[in-house]
């Protein structure tokens, strides 16, 4: 922190704190947001692969409508070949660009809290994932429905609705195709019960999202675990399930810390750093 004294170098609380906003900085090896937030927002290589991702995904989309025994969801159950054909997409990092948030919250040298989470959601600011739009009108040519399957929380319907609708997605006025956590009592951070509530209706033709959690249940998956999951759905990726990029959070960096948020952040870093693989060169 570099904090530069004004006059004879005496400052009241309140300057203190107004410097304190302006000058604060954040040593780039100190935070571990710094490097996937900046590629994020920044990297046309990035841009480039959600644009590929969504390409890929309306192809596979055409071949799912096609095929009348295809279903993404592994909570579709049975007699579901003749129901209307839907589309489940994540948000946050899905179609939703948050870095704005991620770079505020290195520039402040702070972590995620929901008490500045919720007020940048509510405004409504985020930009738009390359692709995703295309895709979800692309989608709706096809009569497909799009539902929207978010872990943000259900106070923060609104300020997701107005993002959504002022960035020209399609948001069906007719239905709640926007399903958030908690809007009903069992509907928590897992979303396997939302995926249910829409297979009753519909066919589930394709998922796109950015964490292992937005296609089947893995709560407190371990890195092992993890890599079984993909190894058991290998059917599913890149054909029924459509993956984005999040390099700057979710659940593959909690699984190295065995999900303990509350741990400091070194002991957390020191953990990330156990679970590589290192190269050891000859001596």
């Amino acid at each position: 922190m570099t904090i530069k004294l004004a006059g004879r170098g005496i400052l009241t609380g309140l300057a203190l704190v107004g410097i304190m906003a302006v000058s604060t900085t954040v040593r780039a090896e100190e935070n571990d947001l710094l490097n996937a937030t900046l590629w994020t927002q920044t990297a046309v290589e990035f841009k480039a692969n959600a644009m590929a991702a969504y390409k890929l995904a309306e192809v596979m989309l055409d071949r799912s409508l096609a095929d009348k025994n295809s279903t993404a969801a592994t909570e579709q159950g049975d007699s579901y070949q003749d129901k209307p054909p839907a589309v489940i997409l994540d948000i946050d990092e899905t179609i939703l660009d948050n870095t704005s948030y991620e770079a505020w919250l290195i520039k402040s040298n702070t972590g995620y809290s929901s008490k500045t989470w919720a007020p940048f959601v509510m405004g409504a600011t985020s930009m738009p994932i390359a692709g995703s739009k295309e895709f979800i009108d692309y989608a709706k040519s096809k009569g497909v429905e799009v539902f929207y399957i978010s872990n943000r929380k259900a106070p923060e319907e609104e300020g997701t609705r107005k993002n959504l609708v002022d960035l020209g997605y399609y948001v069906n006025d007719k239905i709640d195709t926007v399903l958030l956590r908690g809007e009903k009592e069992e509907w928590g951070s897992n979303k396997s019960t939302r995926r249910t509530h829409v297979a009753k209706d519909y066919r589930i033709v394709l998922m796109v999202g950015d964490n292992l959690g937005d296609f089947v249940e893995a709560r407190d998956a371990t890195v092992a675990d993890r890599e079984a999951l993909l190894d058991t759905y290998k059917d599913f990726w890149s054909t029924k399930w459509i993956t984005i990029a999040n390099p700057m959070y979710g659940s593959w960096e909690a699984a190295t810390f065995s999900y303990n948020f509350k741990l400091p952040n070194e002991e957390k870093r020191q953990m990330k750093l156990d679970a590589m693989q290192y190269w050891q060169p000859k001596e």
